[in-house]
């Protein structure tokens, strides 16, 4: 018998999921529906697939200076990585020299000779930061510039993305019909399940 309520409840659950789906099958056509497809492209849509870069990869499909506007940005991105590589490069290697003499320096035991190395290294270290300081400042430059890019792209995907889903919510007005419908059914088939003996 408990099979039989629970077969039934089932079956009741799944036909009224079909009825709303029904429901929603003439709706009107906008980018929110159509984030399934592939994103491709996009400004930093390779590090997370969220709605804002779905929804503007569908604007971008249907708009050319949206579309132009992006592969600028795609393409100054990937020429700040590859610009700041070299220099991250020769950074790090001199970086690490100083960092490696350094402690080299401090397991020598003779103390006269660990002195004259350590001096040495530390001149070498600031006639080479010294050298570096303008490379240094203009990599901030660069970074500072480039989140500022990033920052104003993403508050211009938004701003255009918020018609978008203002759009997909006008479609899709959710009432409240069919799920007070589907708890009556559940309602009835609880006190079925209650008065059973």
């Amino acid at each position: 018998m408990k099979k039989i309520l629970f077969a039934s409840a089932l079956a009741l659950s799944i036909l009224s999921c079909k009825q709303n789906e029904s429901g929603n099958a003439a709706v009107a056509e906008n980018a929110v529906d159509d984030t399934d497809s592939s994103l491709k492209g996009s400004f930093e849509s390779g590090r997370n697939e969220n709605m804002i870069d779905k929804i503007y990869s569908e604007l971008i499909k249907k708009d050319k200076k949206l579309k132009e506007l992006d592969e600028k940005l795609v393409k100054l991105n990937e020429e700040n990585r590859k610009v700041l590589a070299t220099y991250e490069d020769i950074l790090y290697k001199s970086e690490s020299f100083y960092q490696d003499a350094h402690f080299q320096a401090t397991n020598v035991k003779d103390s006269l000779l660990k002195q004259q190395l350590e001096k040495e290294i530390k001149i070498s270290s600031d006639n080479y930061n010294q050298k570096i300081s303008k490379v240094k400042e203009l990599i901030n430059k660069v970074n500072t510039n480039n989140d500022h890019i990033t920052n104003l792209y993403t508050a211009f995907k938004i701003r255009k993305a918020l018609p978008e889903i203002e759009k997909y919510q006008n479609a899709h007005p959710m009432k409240t019909n069919n799920l007070e419908s589907f708890i009556k059914k559940q309602d009835q088939l609880l006190s079925e399940l209650k008065n059973i003996k």
